[in-house]
């Protein structure tokens, strides 16, 4: 799902940090601005993103490179059928000489998580990641054990091939802050990136520009960003219509007003602002909402997707006025 862009305000001038952050990515992934947009917005509110999309578009090499900018500890789990859940998070080994078990942390213990074709693991295996997404902590027999902060999983998945894989649940589905597709690249892109491939690989080009410390720093002061009163009952509102619209079996949650909030604040700090307008609830909507909403069969037969439904809701809702949303006035 592209992330939405709505109409940039003539005052917005994008954070340094960010045009950093974006440029090194823009090194390994070319002509993806949007969703490389999409992802620094993830990692800004210490979300958690559902890539989908056929492969070798990118995905992986972009969750590398965004690891690499940030200077961030980074770890790949290849999901497959016969994965276990202490190949995820990790487990205690006996100590001879010591006499004690010790505990050896599984992939899932580092800042950048990548689950690759995370829908090939069975259920018992993809439940052991949930903790993980909502508490930022792993229980392995009986201790608990905190993830390093911050923390951030990227999963991807494959909507082309449905042999041996295990959809998501809705509960799980419902723990990622953005669900994004990269998409083919334009022509001249790729020729770009044939070009950059024929020298060298494109990831050794790519430079740390942000420490751990100043991205936890950043994440502080996103949360900072002003939301007026009426830009959350407008958030309210758009999550709550799904919930009574005749096509959606199951609507948006709480927590996806929540996450929509944060994408928000996160939107409006990568344009330089300390306050959420309405355009950046809009152009981050489609992919908060839509990865969230199960349609009625009736709608899925006759073609309809929970896309076109969001961007209706989005046509169709009344938006605050600028005046109000910037908090200048009442």
């Amino acid at each position: 799902m592209q992330l939405g862009r709505g109409a940039p305000s003539p005052f917005d001038r994008p954070h340094p940090f960010i045009e950093r952050i974006v440029h090194q990515v823009e090194k390994a992934i070319v002509g993806k601005r949007e969703s490389i947009e999409a992802v620094v917005i993830a990692f800004l509110c210490g979300g958690h993103i559902l890539l989908e999309d056929v492969p070798g578009v990118g995905k992986t090499m972009l969750v590398r490179a965004m690891a690499k900018t940030v200077g961030a500890s980074f770890k790949r789990i290849q999901c497959t059928s016969d994965l276990l859940p202490s190949d995820v998070t990790g487990v205690s080994v006996y100590n001879q000489r010591s006499g004690e078990f010790e505990f050896r942390p599984g992939p899932v213990m580092a800042n950048v998580v990548l689950a690759d074709e995370m829908n090939r693991a069975s259920p018992k295996t993809q439940s052991a990641l949930l903790e993980a997404m909502e508490e930022k902590q792993l229980t392995v027999d009986g201790e608990t054990c905190l993830l390093p902060e911050p923390f951030m999983l990227l999963a991807t998945q494959n909507p082309v091939e449905h042999e041996g894989t295990y959809p998501l649940p809705e509960a799980q589905l419902d723990r990622f802050l953005l669900k994004i597709r990269l998409g083919y690249p334009e022509e001249r892109h790729e020729v770009e990136l044939l070009g950059r491939l024929q020298e060298r690989h494109p990831l050794d080009e790519v430079r740390a520009v942000l420490l751990v410390e100043e991205w936890i720093r950043l994440q502080q002061e996103v949360r900072q960003v002003l939301v007026d009163e009426t830009l959350k009952q407008y958030i309210v509102r758009l999550t709550s219509a799904t919930r009574t619209h005749p096509d959606v079996a199951l609507g948006a949650s709480p927590r996806a007003s929540y996450a929509l909030m944060r994408a928000a604040q996160a939107k409006a700090f990568c344009n330089g602002r300390s306050y959420v307008v309405p355009d950046d609830i809009k152009a981050m909507a489609l992919p908060v909402i839509a990865h969230r909403l199960a349609l009625q069969p009736d709608a899925r037969y006759t073609g309809k997707t929970a896309d076109t439904i969001v961007r209706q809701l989005i046509a169709t809702i009344p938006v605050p006025t600028v005046q109000a949303a910037s908090g200048r006035t009442s």
